[in-house]
């Protein structure tokens, strides 16, 4: 029920003192993009020479990332946000399930080690417990650009068809436009024979920023953020320079926090357009939004309820429909929240219901009758974006509250509590020993009851 047990035991060991009912003052500097990161080291396997990643995110997910291209020969170097990749003497081998599981985006090397070597090892990825996210988008389209893929005890093994060297260029239509399918069709048909065409591409930021990325570096990409990508493939890849974009779920977090605690922020650096979906719904339920050049501010009023429709880019997060939940327990009226992408992210509900809100789920939509004010608990997050929705249902809430389950929070989000304590809030990271893990493994045993009664 709970993701990435796996992880480091000295997250396990902290939690988060959240003093509530704060009011948000300052400015947040936004960091780069964990998701757009993640891809772009992916896509440095595609060159020997060197690719510097600038606005490189401090997260447990990038170190993983790190390590998986370390263990396949890649050196490299790190200061402060700057990445050096140096992937000359990269090696085929299959990667330590350890290494890949909890990490989803470690699956998307496949197309870049197919593309380069004409042969991959990976094992099936993990990630966290928010429902079936197959790899069928991706298998099915390697296979249409001449990959010959079997699985074999979790492990998907990719070589080229017989007698060829290379991929081979193809008109590939996704049943539904995955992220990591699109990404990791791109990265193999940027060095396939021929042109490829993905039809029903998913157009989200970090798959724009992965083109930019790739032409750069010598790709003969089109019409990246469109339904249809077309793919001219070359011979060659060379290294680039590259700064990571800014985390479009990161500042909606920020934003969502203010307009539930009625606060004034300005956060920056942003790319405003990635976040149109969210400052729409956050204007619907009363917060004004100011934009200037890459800078939003937002000043939260009253909370109105809202309906919102998770969907694909360029319409309302998936990863923000939990964060926007918690604002949505303390509006006024009845909102509804439908989610769309992901039929298990709704884990967040019972553990917001135990701090005093009301909702509840039918068929993966939750309805929510605002409340008036929420009580401080001890609660423990299930996954990246529900633990965000804690700490923002924390900030409002009555006394005190403990939200552990950090290693969920740290693989999203840079230095969180540090920039919420910038704009005011009370709140501390504590470290823990003994105690700890009889008082979180009964958290954990209540949230299972909690969510299957739920």
């Amino acid at each position: 029920m709970v993701c990435g047990r796996n992880n480091k035991s000295y997250l396990k060991s902290q939690n988060l003192k959240i003093i509530g009912q704060n009011t948000l003052r300052g400015k947040v500097k936004i960091s780069g993009a964990k998701n757009s990161a993640l891809v772009l080291l992916a896509a440095s396997l595609l060159t020997k020479e060197k690719i510097i990643l600038d606005n490189v995110p401090l997260l447990t997910d990038i170190e993983k990332m790190g390590n998986i291209l370390k263990n396949l020969g890649v050196k490299l170097q790190k200061k402060d946000h700057q990445v050096i990749i140096d992937s000359k003497n990269l090696s085929i081998q299959e990667l330590p399930f350890e290494l890949v599981n909890g990490l989803r985006a470690s699956f998307f090397c496949i197309g870049a080690l197919l593309a380069r070597f004409g042969e991959a090892s990976i094992p099936l990825p993990g990630g966290c417990n928010i429902g079936e996210r197959p790899i069928n988008e991706h298998i099915n389209g390697l296979r249409a650009l001449g990959a010959e893929i079997i699985i074999e005890r979790e492990v998907v093994k990719a070589t080229l068809v017989e007698k060829k060297s290379k991929l081979f260029g193809a008109n590939i239509r996704l049943n539904c436009p995955s992220v990591g399918a699109t990404e990791t069709l791109i990265m193999a048909a940027s060095l396939a024979e021929g042109r490829t065409v993905i039809e029903n591409a998913a157009r989200e930021p970090e798959i724009q920023d992965l083109c930019q990325m790739l032409n750069k570096m010598g790709a003969k990409i089109y019409d990246a953020g469109k339904e249809k990508i077309i793919i001219d493939g070359v011979q060659n890849l060379h290294g680039c320079s590259h700064k990571v974009i800014p985390d479009r779920i990161e500042a909606g977090t920020f934003l969502i926090a203010a307009a539930a605690t009625s606060s004034s922020i300005t956060i920056s650096p942003v790319i405003p357009i990635h976040l149109e979906a969210v400052l729409k719904k956050l204007e619907e339920s009363g917060s004004k939004v100011f934009i200037k050049g890459n800078s939003i501010s937002i000043n939260g009023k009253s909370i109105n309820a809202v309906k919102i429709k998770t969907a694909p880019f360029p319409g309302f997060p998936t990863d923000l429909q939990a964060p926007f939940m918690a604002l949505m327990t303390i509006a006024k009226g009845r909102s509804m929240i439908s989610e769309k992408i992901f039929e298990n992210r709704m884990n967040h509900v019972a553990l917001l219901n135990k701090m005093g809100a009301s909702i509840v789920v039918n068929n993966n939509i939750a309805h929510i009758n605002g409340v008036k004010k929420l009580k401080g608990t001890d609660l423990i997050g299930t996954d990246l974006r529900s633990s965000a929705a804690l700490v923002i249902a924390a900030l409002v809430s009555e006394n005190v509250s403990n939200v552990y389950g950090l290693e969920h929070l740290d693989r999203g989000y840079e230095e969180f509590e540090y920039k919420l304590s910038k704009l005011g809030v009370n709140i501390k990271r504590e470290f823990k020993n003994g105690l700890f893990n009889n008082k979180k493994d009964s958290l954990e045993n209540e949230l299972e009851v909690n969510i299957e009664a739920a």
